[in-house]
């Protein structure tokens, strides 16, 4: 819960607190408030076990961390080591040779020339056998100029504003 409060924080909220409560109170603040937390977290701990104990034998394995929808999805389906192939997919994904083609067809370059240069630099004999290459441009087609603004397609013009008519 606290993990994400450094140490520029604490010093802060030990100084805030200072100012506000006073030097002389601050002690006395604390112990309340930790004997505050102790006596609900001892209220949350009976209130599990008398429910286990509800429950009866056939649910003494259960946790309630179980009941997070995160949590049960995670021990159910995947029995936490599977991950349904993510990881397949995952690397199945080549950014590097994806943002290249997209680089080359930015700059002009023909895909085929960036695919021999990547490999090149990336120490293979040449793109994967298995994977199917991708291109931005059709087969046959000249490729398009990035750099260039499209031209605008003709709008019909719009009518006069009427401000009595909004």
């Amino acid at each position: 819960m606290f993990n994400d409060i450094g140490a520029l924080e604490l010093l802060t909220l030990g100084v805030l607190a200072v100012l506000v409560f006073g030097p002389d109170k601050l002690p006395k603040l604390i112990q309340d408030v930790t004997r505050t937390i102790r006596k609900i977290r001892e209220f949350s701990d009976s209130a599990k076990e008398d429910i286990r104990s509800e429950l009866g034998p056939q649910f003494k394995d259960f946790e309630f961390e179980d009941l997070n929808p995160k949590t049960f999805v995670r021990k159910q389906l995947m029995d936490g080591n599977d991950d349904l192939g993510l990881k397949e997919i995952r690397e199945s994904f080549d950014l590097r040779k994806d943002l290249a083609d997209v680089t080359d067809a930015v700059n002009g370059r023909t895909p085929a020339a960036s695919d021999t240069a990547n490999s090149a630099a990336n120490g293979s004999a040449g793109a994967s056998a298995g994977a199917p290459s991708t291109s931005l441009t059709k087969t046959g087609d000249t490729a398009p100029d990035l750099l260039k603004k499209a031209p605008a397609p003709d709008r019909p013009e719009r009518p006069p504003f009427d401000s009595d008519a909004t």
